[in-house]
């Protein structure tokens, strides 16, 4: 929930998030960020990512989603502005020369804007083929606000026709975390507004795309269920994505681990485990 499983927004005004962004990096990296793999893994298929594919990755996060495109021979970029300790990760996982290991092919990470790099780019910039936005929207109350002018200024960078991706939760029905992200508005109501939680509508990723000019060529559902080892790692996973960082400043860490941990007793099953079913979204558009 890409960044991010939900896109992460600046806090309220006078409102200082009592998180440690590098803790929260790495339980990301290293607990959530995998719950989307098969939306990975779906759309690469389907728009058969390999050796020929030069990928723009907005909101990249660690770079999961990039590493797996370089594994099937794709040369990607990432761009990530909202975590510098998340792009911190992606850098050991894509570029890991400085530890002394092999780099994933041809990799190329931004710590900035979409419109940084497109301000960067010249005639010389190999077109990309591919560009994606793998963060998805429909679950906060304006999680979209800025993506559409961020896919406007990076296509000029894409060849004619290129895929563009989004990623979207499916409807609440389907989505069994959703009973658990209500816990987020709740707790930090005093600041309710941009960042409340609301159902993902069915035109969600289709207006993005309008608004960025882009013509729609079909969509996608794929199942992503949220498995964890017990609850505390549930809860660490659930609170990387930052969907929880009002509730926190507008209570605190505690009452915010509480009340996600009892929102999360209905998924706990004997063994111990946290499973909770999803389905997302994803709608493919073209570059005019």
């Amino acid at each position: 929930m890409t960044p991010t499983l939900v896109r992460q927004h600046p806090p309220h005004a006078g409102a200082t998030p009592r998180v440690n962004p590098s803790a929260r990096a790495r339980d990301w990296s290293e607990i959530q960020e995998r719950m989307l793999v098969p939306l990975y893994e779906a759309v690469y298929e389907r728009v058969e990512v390999g050796a020929g594919t030069r990928l723009l990755g907005l909101g990249c996060g660690s770079g999961l989603a990039l590493l797996m495109a370089a594994s099937r021979g794709a040369a990607v970029t990432g761009v990530e502005s909202s975590s510098h300790e998340r792009l911190a990760l992606a850098r050991q996982r894509l570029l890991p020369e400085a530890w002394g290991t092999r780099a994933h092919g041809e990799a190329r990470l931004v710590d900035g804007s979409p419109g940084d790099l497109a301000a960067a780019a010249d005639a010389r910039t190999p077109a990309y083929t591919l560009v994606t936005a793998f963060e998805p929207i429909g679950c906060l109350a304006g999680d979209s606000e800025g993506l559409g002018e961020a896919l406007a200024a990076v296509t000029p960078l894409a060849e004619r026709g290129a895929p563009v991706v989004l990623a979207g939760w499916g409807p609440p029905e389907r989505c069994a975390t959703s009973s658990v992200l209500r816990v987020a508005t709740k707790l930090a109501d005093p600041l309710r507004s941009t960042g409340s939680w609301r159902p993902a509508l069915r035109d969600d990723l289709e207006e993005v795309a309008q608004r960025a000019g882009l013509r729609l060529d079909g969509s996608g559902r794929v199942a992503c269920p949220f498995g964890y080892a017990d609850v505390d790692s549930a809860v660490r996973g659930l609170l990387s994505t930052g969907l929880f960082d009002a509730a926190i400043a507008a209570t605190d860490q505690a009452q915010v681990d509480k009340e996600v941990t009892e929102a999360l007793h209905p998924h706990l099953r004997q063994d111990g485990t946290v499973w909770m079913p999803n389905v997302f979204r994803y709608l493919i558009a073209r570059v005019p």
